[in-house]
């Protein structure tokens, strides 16, 4: 498949997903998370991959819903269309672990694609956020769920009630993120934790991870 929304590539066993939307902040359009969702099921059904890193530009992990896209759009159109369970939910079934790699924003639909991955890896300059509220609406895809599991309703709710962004310090320490590196430690860090992860046993990786997954979803 070509694609013209992602770069997809594939080193040693890591498979590398980049939105490369610069002009629109990687805004998540349809055809970008058509093209997200096959390459997505290209590479779990890979079997020399053993981990995939899902990230963005210096500048955007992703600033969000294409807006441009929606905003005509009905309540019914959206629901008929499935608009975000058919490309975004995708993210969250691939059996390899995925890592969400952040640097720059991550707002609204791009912090819920980020949280769909199984942990996010952050730069220093990464910022957090779901300002959905400022433009009359709500985080439609997790925002509120998601993070309200990650970092407790407190912060959650004052996140979704303002629309304020969250540094990527900030994040680590509610839970948001799993480690932050400086600008020059984060390629090669989030290289080390790829590679440390895909060379692990790979029916193992899946089953730890789906064991975790079922473990945060259910009671005891």
């Amino acid at each position: 498949m070509v694609y013209e929304n992602i770069i997809v590539e594939r080193k040693d066993s890591v498979g590398i997903i980049t939105l490369n939307r610069p002009k629109a902040l990687n805004a998540l359009s349809a055809d970008l998370t058509r093209e997200l969702e096959a390459a997505l099921q290209d590479l779990d059904n890979d079997a020399a991959v053993g981990c995939m890193i899902l990230t963005g530009s210096d500048k955007a992990f992703a600033a969000g819903a294409d807006i441009k896209e929606m905003q005509f759009k009905t309540f019914m159109d959206v629901y008929l269309l499935d608009c975000i369970t058919v490309g975004w939910e995708h993210v969250a079934k691939v059996r390899y672990p995925i890592i969400a790699a952040v640097s720059g924003y991550a707002l609204g639909g791009g912090c819920e694609m980020a949280m769909m991955c199984d942990f996010i890896i952050a730069r220093d300059d990464a910022k957090f956020g779901q300002p959905e509220i400022n433009i009359g609406a709500i985080p439609g895809a997790g925002g509120t769920q998601r993070l309200t599991r990650s970092i407790g309703k407190s912060k959650a709710m004052l996140a979704v009630l303002t629309g304020d962004m969250m540094s990527a310090d900030e994040a680590e320490n509610c839970g948001l993120v799993a480690k932050v590196f400086k600008g020059e430690e984060f390629d090669i860090s989030l290289k080390d934790i790829a590679d440390r992860i895909a060379n692990q046993s790979k029916p193992l990786a899946k089953l730890a991870k789906q064991a975790v997954n079922v473990a945060f979803e259910t009671t005891l």
